[in-house]
């Protein structure tokens, strides 16, 4: 498992992979006060060799609560559908197999679902995210039959997206300070590296995630440059599919061309991401890719 670890961790991951951390982050979002004698076991999905499901953060604290917690720089309306994924084999993980089968009912700790948005784009300070929404048939069967329903509760942790939250985690508002220090860094013209190399130094010197990056300064730098590169190869694909779908005239060659731009454009995005080791997963949600694609990709390399 230490491998697989190694192969999704960020920056974000990485720093709440601690039960105080973790235990401070939960109180701040369900406004709980519980102290260092509440348990907290973690159960991060990291088997991305077998299954290609890897989440950023799970646990269960106090017994009570399975708490699922992804932090995005965009909003992914697809992540009710992900988190079904992720909370199916968790509760595999954490329960007997063999207990569904027995007459009595299995108590299971209850699911919180949270997505933490600290992207540029403006968003609401927070937002519900439905799977009912993706059905394609209406979802009357909800009330009909008892249907499938899961929420997802997304929570804009940017410095002027949620103020109070922020005030209740300093780890977490430490982390937010952190990002938009590397992404000041950048809009002034500074090369990502040195921006990332900066924002560590300003942070020791400010106390900002201080012990932390002195800790693991060198592996944040790594986990920081590959993130935002991976971002702006996102975002250079999606507004050259734009572009050229603004540049056909006509209805047809519009399409083509959009097509075949974004084909080529995901196809290099894929090729980067496997060359960053970034997991299956991952790869597939942000290319659209099938995981026969990319394996095709990955031999090919």
């Amino acid at each position: 498992m230490g491998a697989n670890r190694e192969y999704k961790d960020t920056l974000f991951s990485k720093l709440f992979s601690e039960p105080s951390r973790l235990r401070e982050l939960y109180n701040a979002l369900a406004d709980t006060d519980y102290g260092e004698d509440t348990s907290i076991e973690l159960n991060t999905l990291e088997d991305v060799f077998v299954s290609g499901l890897k989440n950023d953060v799970s646990f269960v604290i106090d017994g009570k609560f399975v708490v699922l917690v992804e932090h995005q720089s965009t909003v992914n309306e697809n992540m009710p559908l992900r988190f079904l994924l992720y909370i199916a084999r968790i509760y595999e993980k954490i329960t007997d197999g063999r207990a569904v089968y027995q007459e009595n009912l299995l108590k299971i700790p209850t699911p919180e679902l949270i997505v933490l948005y600290n992207g540029a784009k403006p968003f609401p300070t927070e937002k519900t995210l439905k799977l009912s929404d993706a059905f394609i048939a209406s979802d009357k069967s909800l009330e009909k039959f008892g249907g499938l329903e899961l929420t997802v509760r997304v929570v804009n942790i940017n410095p002027n997206g949620n103020k109070e939250l922020l005030k209740k985690s300093k780890t977490l508002n430490d982390y937010t300070a952190f990002v938009e220090r590397v992404r000041h860094n950048r809009s002034v013209g500074i090369e990502l590296r040195d921006a990332i190399s900066e924002a560590i130094k300003w942070g020791v010197e400010e106390g900002i995630l201080m012990g932390f990056l002195q800790l693991y300064g060198s592996e944040v730098q790594n986990m920081l440059f590959t993130e935002f590169n991976i971002d702006i190869a996102k975002e250079v694909w999606q507004e050259e599919s734009r572009a050229e779908g603004r540049t056909e005239g006509r209805a047809e060659g519009r399409s083509e061309g959009r097509s075949e731009g974004r084909a080529e454009g995901i196809m290099e995005v894929a090729r980067k991401m496997l060359r960053r080791r970034r997991p299956l997963d991952e790869i597939v949600e942000d290319t659209g890719l099938s995981h026969d694609e990319i394996e095709l990709l990955r031999d090919s390399n």
